[in-house]
């Protein structure tokens, strides 16, 4: 039996949820008409309720692509404060006793969207900051630059049992703690979403973000909702890594876009969802980085440049050799060499038209793209 087979079993039923599928319409609502108890993770992305006051512009005039949308737009700090509440009550009904919300936002909205959700009975558990490896500069001078934003992680009381795959995080960073602050760069090149040039959507978050998180707090076959679903990022990562999902949208633009891109998105097979641990210290950069920003996917046959050794790449980072062996790159390196250590980012390489290349170069190449 299969890992996601177990799951399916073991799993309460969920025939009546519509997995796998666009809700159109207002979150709230549609929330409403959801089974009490019957989600195990909710990413939320809300409105930032940002109150620029006007566009944006940069020293020489030229428009700043802000969010400058309707859906960010309320009549006062107290309506939204009764849209947060609102919200977040439904999503309490219908997580589980297990479950855990993450909540992301800015300055603007998240110490009040914290206060709710400590309100309404929910448990913090971490208070997470991305921090944006290429920001937006404050074009005026007048402010420090708003270099990350605060994703909130929350259960369902101070009691509360809830799934996090320690094992996971810490072997997807070579074998260190996971720590609270998340380092990614704004989402941008193939992964943004464009129609004729423009953005489809201001505030695309990305896939790496929304695969650290599902990765480290649900397992496969688990239910994600995502109430502001957007152009669905949590819906592509979730079939990446075999959970089901469902997303609440309200805008037809992003809802045609979001099945598009997720039409497209492969699942990964069963055996590199698999995930473990392994003792190793960690380079500068963790090849769990590479594999959550999607750079070498899971599922990446490697060998060593003789092609003596083959290695599958897993979600969490972990490779597999065709033995069952499994470790970091650099355990299993040094295990099927027999050797008492293994730089596994010059020992494996990964196969293009035919070419063997060090997973190194990847490393560079990621080196390059994020350091300022």
């Amino acid at each position: 039996m299969g890992v996601l087979e177990k799951v399916k079993r073991s799993a309460a039923p969920v025939a009546a949820l519509p997995l796998d599928q666009i809700l159109r319409g207002d979150c709230i609502a549609q929330m409403r008409a959801l089974p009490a108890k019957s989600v195990d993770m909710i990413f939320a992305d809300p409105p930032y309720n940002l109150q620029l006051g006007g566009d944006l512009s940069r020293p020489d005039g030229s428009h700043v692509d802000a969010v400058t949308d309707a859906w960010d737009k309320f009549d006062s700090l107290s309506h939204y404060d009764r849209f947060t509440r609102a919200w977040l009550a439904e999503a309490k009904r219908i997580l589980k006793d297990d479950g855990t919300i993450w909540v992301i936002g800015s300055y603007h909205n998240i110490f009040k969207v914290g206060a709710a959700i400590q309100d309404l009975g929910y448990w913090i558990l971490n208070d997470i900051i991305w921090r944006k490896s290429n920001p937006m500069p404050n074009f005026k001078g007048t402010r420090f630059t708003n270099a990350h934003e605060t994703l909130i992680w929350a259960s369902m009381g101070e009691k509360a049992r809830y799934t996090f795959n320690y094992r996971s995080m810490k072997t997807l960073n070579d074998e260190l703690q996971m720590r609270s602050d998340w380092e990614f760069p704004v989402c941008g090149g193939p992964e943004r979403l464009k129609r004729d040039g423009v953005k489809v959507h201001p505030t695309q978050k990305p896939e790496a973000l929304l695969y650290r998180i599902l990765l480290a707090c649900t397992k496969p076959g688990d239910v994600v909702l995502d109430p502001f679903f957007g152009t669905g990022t949590t819906g592509a990562v979730a079939k990446r890594l075999g959970r089901r999902w469902i997303g609440i949208e309200r805008e037809g633009v992003y809802i045609d876009a979001a099945e598009e891109r997720i039409a497209a998105a492969l699942p990964l097979d069963e055996s590199a969802l698999a995930t473990m641990q392994s003792p190793k210290s960690a380079p500068r950069v963790a090849f769990g980085t590479i594999v959550e920003n999607g750079m070498l996917p899971a599922g990446t046959v490697l060998s060593d440049a003789k092609r003596r050794f083959r290695a599958v790449v897993r979600a969490d980072g972990s490779v597999i050799a065709p033995g069952g062996e499994s470790g970091s790159i650099h355990k299993l390196g040094s295990l099927v060499q027999g050797a008492p250590a293994c730089n596994g980012w010059t020992f494996w390489h990964y196969e293009v038209d035919g070419v063997l290349t060090p997973i190194d170069a990847l490393r560079q190449t990621y080196l390059l793209a994020t350091q300022p």
